[in-house]
This record gives C-alpha cells, sequence and structure tokens, in this order.
C-alpha cells in the first residue's frame, strides 16, 4: 500500500460494506495480502529491509570502518578518527567510492552505537547549592563591539541568578564576581559547585578529590562555603547554571547591550537579575523572587569585612618613575618614591603603594605594553627642570585635554617671565589640583586671569574667593548702647595729618 487513504478505503469496504477480501482486491486492484495488512492495522507500518542492500564498493570496507570507530573509545577527543580521516585511510588500502557514502555510513554506525545520556531530576534545600561558571557574550562598550567574560552563579532552591561581566577570567576577577554575588544574595551558600577552572583548581586528582590554589582556599575559608568539583567532563553535575550561562545571553544580553564603562555594563546586568526575581520557573509554585525571600534566612551571613580580591606583587621602580605589571607601566609620584613597593591588581583598577599607603592609582588596562601616566606624579620634577616641560610626554598627552584657561594662562606667564620662571609658575598652579577640583581650579585661573593675579598666590586667593564668597556684613543692634550710635558717622578731623605733611610738631 501506498497511502494511508487507499487502507482506509479497503478497511470500509470490508468493515461497513462487507465486501469480501476477494472482492476488494479484485476491485482495488490490490493483492489479497495487500488487503489483509490494512485490516491488521489503519496505520502503515514503518518501511523494513529484509536483506541490507548491496554494497559492493564500501562492503569490503565496513569491518575495518567499525573497527577504527570502535578504536575512538580509547584516543583523546581531539585525536579520534573522523569520518574523512577514516575515508583517507580506506582510500588508501584501496576504495574508490564517494566519501559520502563513508559519511552516512559511518553516521549509521555512531547512531546505532549512541545511547542517550539519562539524568536524575534534583532538588536542593533552602540556602544549601548554589552552581558558578564562567561564559562568554558580546556587548558594546564605549562604541566597540567585543566579547566579554561573563560569571554567573545560580542558587540551586530559588533559581535566583546574578551575573557580572569582566575584561578576563582572571584570579582576582573571579573572587571579586563572588564577592559582588555574595552582598547581591545576602549572604553566601553552603556549598558552591564549579567545573575544574584553573582559578580555584592546581591539580585534579582522584574522583572529586583536588589539590586547590592557595589563593582559593583562602578565600573560601574566609567565607566559610564548601566547594564542590565536577568530574572531567561531566558539565552536566552542575546542569543548573550551564543552563543558566545560556539563559542570560539569550534573555539578559539581547539585543547587544550598549554601555559606556563595566561599571554602567555590570549595573545594566543587576538590574537585569532584579528584573528576573519576577520569573516564574516552569512547574514552581512562586516566583523566583519570592523563593528567594523564603531561601535567604538559610544563606550564611556575610563576615564582617570583605577580603581584598587582588593579585599582590612586589615591583621596583623604573628610572622614569613607573611600575611594571603585566608588560604595562605605571607611573608612580616621584616626590614619594621608593626602590621597592608593592603594587595590588584588583579586576578594574591598579594600586601602589608604600608601607601600606596607597601612593597611586591607575585604571586597570588589559592591553599590552602601555604606557599609563598621572601627569599630577611628575609635577614636581617638572618644577625643578621648567626646561623639559614642552618634551615630557606625561604633558604632551595631558596638553591635549587642557581649558582655554590653562592655555592662556601659561601665554602669559611665558611673556612675564620668558627664563623658564613663568613654567615654573605655572606648574605651581598645577599642583594645586593635588588639593582642588580640576573644575574649580579652572574658575579660579579664569578669574586670576581677569584680575590680572597671574601667580600662584593669586589663583590660591581667587579659590578662597569661590570656595568661600564674601557675604554682606550683618547690621548691629545698639539700642542698648545709645553712646555707640555716633561711632563711624563723626567727621573726620584731618588737620594731624595736614601738620605732618607740612613737617610740623
Amino acid at each position: 500500500m501506498k497511502t494511508v487513504e487507499q487502507r482506509e478505503q479497503i478497511r470500509r469496504a470490508y468493515h461497513i460494506d462487507h465486501k469480501s477480501i476477494r472482492q476488494i482486491a479484485r476491485e482495488l486492484h490490490v493483492s489479497r495480502r495487500t488487503v489483509d495488512k490494512a485490516l491488521d492495522a489503519a496505520e502503515r507500518p514503518p518501511y523494513t529491509l529484509t536483506q541490507p542492500r548491496p554494497a559492493p564498493v564500501l562492503g569490503p570496507y565496513k569491518d575495518r570502518i567499525v573497527a577504527m570507530l570502535a578504536e575512538n573509545a580509547q584516543l583523546r577527543p581531539k585525536q579520534r578518527y573522523t569520518s574523512h580521516k577514516i575515508y583517507e585511510q580506506i582510500w588508501a588500502a584501496g576504495y574508490r567510492g564517494s566519501e559520502a557514502n563513508v559519511r552516512t555510513f559511518v553516521a549509521r554506525i555512531r547512531r546505532d552505537q549512541h545511547r542517550p545520556k539519562l539524568f536524575l531530576p534534583l532538588a536542593f534545600d533552602p540556602g544549601i547549592d548554589a552552581q558558578v561558571d564562567w561564559g562568554e557574550a558580546e556587548v558594546i562598550l564605549t562604541d566597540v563591539r567585543q566579547t566579554v567574560q561573563v560569571f554567573v552563579l545560580r542558587l540551586g532552591y530559588s533559581r535566583k541568578i546574578f551575573i557580572r561581566a569582566y575584561p578576563t577570567q582572571k584570579q582576582e576577577s573571579f573572587f571579586d564576581a563572588h564577592v559582588h554575588a555574595f552582598h547581591h544574595l545576602e549572604g553566601v551558600p553552603h556549598r558552591l559547585s564549579y567545573d575544574n577552572l584553573t582559578t580555584a583548581v592546581k591539580k585534579v586528582l582522584t574522583g572529586h578529590n583536588r589539590e586547590e590554589q592557595v589563593a582559593f582556599t583562602v578565600f573560601r575559608s574566609h567565607y566559610l562555603f564548601d566547594s564542590f568539583f565536577c568530574t572531567v567532563g561531566e558539565g552536566h553535575e552542575k546542569g543548573g547554571v550551564e543552563h543558566g550561562v545560556g539563559f542570560a545571553r539569550r534573555n539578559f544580553m539581547v539585543p547587544l547591550i550598549t554601555a559606556t564603562s563595566f561599571d554602567d555594563l555590570n549595573a545594566q546586568l543587576l538590574q537585569r537579575c532584579r528584573d528576573d526575581d519576577q520569573r516564574t520557573v516552569d512547574r514552581q509554585p512562586t516566583t523566583i523572587g519570592a523563593a528567594w525571600r523564603h531561601e535567604q534566612p538559610f544563606l550564611r551571613p556575610l563576615p564582617a569585612r570583605d577580603l581584598p580580591c587582588c593579585v599582590e606583587r612586589i615591583v621596583t621602580l623604573t628610572p622614569y618613575s613607573q611600575v611594571v605589571y603585566e608588560t604595562n607601566r605605571y607611573s608612580v609620584p616621584v616626590d614619594q618614591a621608593a626602590r621597592q613597593l608593592t603594587l595590588r591588581a584588583y579586576p578594574f583598577r591598579i594600586e601602589v603603594l608604600h608601607q601600606e599607603r596607597v601612593i597611586a592609582a591607575h585604571p586597570r588596562c588589559y592591553r599590552r605594553e602601555q604606557d599609563l601616566f598621572d601627569p599630577l606624579h611628575y609635577l614636581p620634577l617638572l618644577e625643578q627642570r621648567p626646561a623639559a616641560f614642552e618634551h615630557a610626554i606625561p604633558v604632551r598627552r595631558w596638553r591635549a585635554d587642557w581649558p582655554a584657561a590653562y592655555h592662556q594662562l601659561l601665554a602669559r606667564l611665558r611673556e612675564r617671565w620668558p627664563d623658564g620662571a613663568g613654567v615654573r609658575m605655572f606648574v605651581r598652579v598645577l599642583r594645586l589640583l593635588n588639593d582642588y577640583p580640576a573644575a574649580l581650579l579652572e574658575a579660579a585661573i579664569t578669574q586670576a586671569l581677569s584680575f590680572g593675579c597671574l601667580d600662584v598666590d593669586g589663583v590660591q586667593l581667587c579659590l578662597h574667593r569661590l570656595q568661600h564668597p564674601d557675604s554682606p556684613p550683618t547690621s548691629l543692634d545698639l539700642g542698648a548702647h545709645p553712646q555707640l550710635n555716633t561711632i563711624g558717622t563723626q567727621p573726620i578731623d584731618l588737620s594731624p595729618y595736614q601738620r605732618l605733611l607740612t613737617g610740623g610738631a
């Protein structure tokens, strides 16, 4: 039979019209065997081969193909036989058929050998378990489309999710993301499940045993959670967050998020995590937010202080008052420099310390071989060497962003003191930026130019006037002291001054 309609026609003729099998076969021009099959079942049975199709070209090589596929079980995943490699092997042995036939045969063998993986549905008690993973996503950051690393933490009971973006998956980013997640959840889960990521695991041992990184052990000890590491290659052991990474990418980051900085990007992601609290997970009785409010009291309390999420290094000062970290050079104030300093690398900033005191801070740069200058760091040296002012790289970069008042003041000072003293005076004015906001100093310089106060004292006076504007004097009530009412209104006697001018006694 070719169609189910013909089967229906046969069944109706036999059961409703009460025709015989012979009559039905004669009228419909089919065999009696076909009529018997239609009467046995209304649906058409699947087509099955009674004998394998002949394969005169590929047939002699099928056993060898099966053997190579069996050998794959003992090979590393990235060094196993592919369909193309199998084709090359049997071609060298004399096969002259098409590669498509080889691929079809390999696909059928793999399909027959493949057994679907089955998993147990799991349930978690409140506050006990959370899962952590990293993923990648694209965003538009400062008008540039780029790939960022996305940290995802998902609570097992309530399914509350936290995501945060970083330039890299370095250990300081890994720890920093945990701290922000704990504050978002208002507590610490009792156990966190991970892949075998190198920021936490130093060496994979047998079973679920791991030799952990010392820094990760310190971090875990500070927040007092237990860690669980999945079996290598068994990502389903933390399938909740594996799904969560894809869910967050599809639902929180499509269309592409446009942000001005990582702070802006993470603020948008945090708001989307909060909005997700209104969602109800399939087959759950309440929203994610309601389940989390029930779960939150079961989380471990946050410690009194957070652990600094940074990498600490001892660094040596270069002759140009810089320290080097990951091929990049960061400036240090020349009047506070020491030969040995401490550098702390946070995910988004660099701090340089001398004897536990922060003497310099810079935005962290993830490019390579860059010089990051703070021009204020070099002003004391420029005051001593004004002749280097035009050629100093930190100042040359800085001048491109100067307000017009700076250029006007420098020109006026050079006109008054052309021998270098004018530049030295200008540098002294710039050093006021260590104590005053840039906008206030610009306003003070503009005012000083209008008054003709072309020195650091005049600018400081204008700063004081802007910070403490003159207020009109209050009038005094002298009602209780009438004898003082005439003070300040009496006529002035200038005769003593006249006698003094004429030389009189």
